[in-house]
């Protein structure tokens, strides 16, 4: 059958047929029909079955013919039946009709019940260029449906500048219900927080958990007394926990000693608990003090607040720190011992009593052999202990653990630290060139590399090292080869020694230099220790 014999079967249906055979034969004629035949279609419009109303959408859609479609769609999209007006509304958007007709008909399906028509809407309104009806839009940025609020706000962004969205924007953040208020004060300018103070102080004391945290950010941004006041005012009339946690953290990042009293009483909460102690240890006032000293040995708090609570007391740095931290390293629980390392780190960097160095040098080369949990963790704390150098020494030769010698290799390197048997290190650092372990052969080379700088003295037996390097026959393939310094490097020493002895522990490498940029391409030593 041709097209022509297609096209008077689907008319004759379409005045004879039963509803289904008038649908169907709508449809068809929308996909095989001319231009005029969307006029047809358009006298149907007003069937009494939904069924062929809709097909009458869809055929609209699929003809293309805009006058035909502005004609009758405007109404389709106000039908009683959803599948009618989704049909409508998808068939205006495929035509790109416009007209005030069109844009009344997308803002009132902004309202529709059915989560696919407000989808629909959104994406008209965006494809015309307007906003529609600003109150239905803001209202929202509250919908249940992630496509339907993600898109309203995608709108609200584009008109922010426009004075009606603006305005409503403005009355939704002060006034709206819970879920669009909180995306609306999310979108408002910060020009405008001065202005809507009074709402925002009011508004810590909203229903709504999520709008009395959003608040609390906003006011967080402000410097004025009044806000950290209102702040500090919401925290001790808080019951829900993730409020308080927020409000126990903006707080003590402001310093505010006002803290104290909320965040030992949420001390022993779940959520709000470990915000409390790193609180209390931020503020560091002989009270927070003396709470955490005894919720790191309180066992029935959880462990990640005690595990706070010993970071926090590392952050505060009291006389009694070191020994108070020491204890938890052996600790049955492994988020305790974490962060008993955490504080010692910090006490370590900001500088330990000469007669708290050697206790804490001990503990950590201790837990560092016997904790796989932390070995990166706790050898950045033992980083600039030179009182650690022996027992790391004796772990390099005796630990079966690849990741904790690769770490003490790390820890014997010169860049780090240095004492009186620093020159026998090189054989460890030899050995372990030929280490099963990749990460140990990296340490091993940097550490080598690092050693022959600050010694001044080229490793002996050149031809053994270079036999054990991994640049011999038997090396594994992928590993990088290790390049040895030649008698041209004389140059290089010569050209950076002054400025090395300038400079302090842990800086990059001298030859990062420009006075010896120029020997850069003509060192074999630089490309080992400093590679581009």
């Amino acid at each position: 059958m041709g097209s022509q014999q297609q096209i008077a079967f689907f008319l004759r249906e379409l005045e004879d047929g039963d509803t289904w055979r008038r649908a169907a034969a709508a449809k068809g004629l929308g996909r095989i029909g001319r231009d005029e035949h969307a006029w047809v279609l358009v006298g149907l419009a007003d069937d009494r079955a939904a069924e062929v109303r809709e097909a009458v959408a869809v055929g609209l859609g699929r003809l293309a013919v805009a006058e035909a479609g502005r004609a009758v769609l405007p109404g389709l999209m106000d039908d009683e039946d959803p599948w009618v007006r989704r049909r409508a509304s998808r068939s205006a958007i495929l035509l790109g009709l416009d007209g005030p007709a069109i844009v009344d008909a997308f803002s009132r399906l902004l309202r529709d019940p059915d989560h696919h028509l407000r989808i629909n809407a959104l994406d008209g309104l965006r494809a015309l260029g307007v906003p529609g009806d600003v109150g239905a839009l803001l209202a929202l940025l509250g919908d249940p449906n992630w496509a339907v609020w993600g898109r309203a706000r995608s709108l609200v962004f584009d008109f922010r500048k426009d004075p009606a969205v603006s305005a409503e924007l403005v009355r939704t953040a002060e006034q709206g219900a819970a879920d669009a208020r909180v995306l609306a004060l999310e979108l408002l300018p910060k020009q405008w927080t001065e202005r809507i103070l009074d709402s925002l102080v009011t508004g810590l004391r909203d229903e709504a958990p999520q709008v009395r945290s959003t608040v609390a950010r906003r006011l967080a941004d402000m410097e004025d007394i009044r806000s950290q006041g209102a702040l500090a005012d919401a925290l001790e009339a808080e019951q829900d926990p993730g409020v308080a946690e927020l409000l126990i953290r903006l707080l003590a990042e402001r310093g505010d000693e006002r803290v104290t009293g909320p965040a030992i009483r949420w001390l022993g909460d779940a959520a709000a608990g470990s915000s409390a102690a790193s609180a209390l240890g931020a503020v560091g006032t002989r009270v927070a003090v003396h709470v955490l000293r005894t919720a790191v040995t309180d066992g029935a708090l959880p462990g990640r607040t005690r595990a706070d609570a010993a970071k926090a007391i590392g952050q505060a740095g009291r006389w009694d720190a070191v020994w108070l931290l020491l204890p938890l390293l052996d600790d049955p629980d492994g988020v305790v011992r974490a962060g008993a390392v955490a504080g010692l780190d910090t006490l370590v960097a900001d500088g330990l009593r000469f007669w708290e160095r050697h206790s804490v040098a001990g503990a950590l080369v201790a837990h560092l052999a016997a904790d796989p949990n932390t070995v990166w963790q706790t050898h950045n704390a033992l980083i600039g202990l030179a009182e650690a150098l022996p027992g790391l020494r004796r772990i390099v030769d005796r630990t079966p653990s690849a990741d904790v010698r690769a770490a003490a290799l790390s820890l014997l390197d010169t860049h780090n630290a240095t004492d009186g048997d620093t020159e026998h290190d090189l054989a460890r650092f030899v050995h372990a060139l030929a280490d099963p372990d990749e990460t140990v052969r990296h340490h091993a080379a940097e550490g080598l590399a690092h050693w022959v700088v600050t010694t001044g003295v080229l490793p002996q037996d050149e031809q053994r090292l270079r036999a054990r390097s991994p640049t011999s026959p038997r090396t594994p393939r992928g590993r990088r080869p290790v390049r040895w310094p030649r008698r041209r490097c004389e140059r290089w020493r010569s050209a950076v020694a002054p400025r090395r002895d300038r400079e302090k522990r842990g800086r990059l490498h001298p030859c990062r230099g420009a006075q010896v940029k120029t020997l850069w391409k003509r060192c074999q030593w630089c490309r080992l220790c400093c590679p581009r």
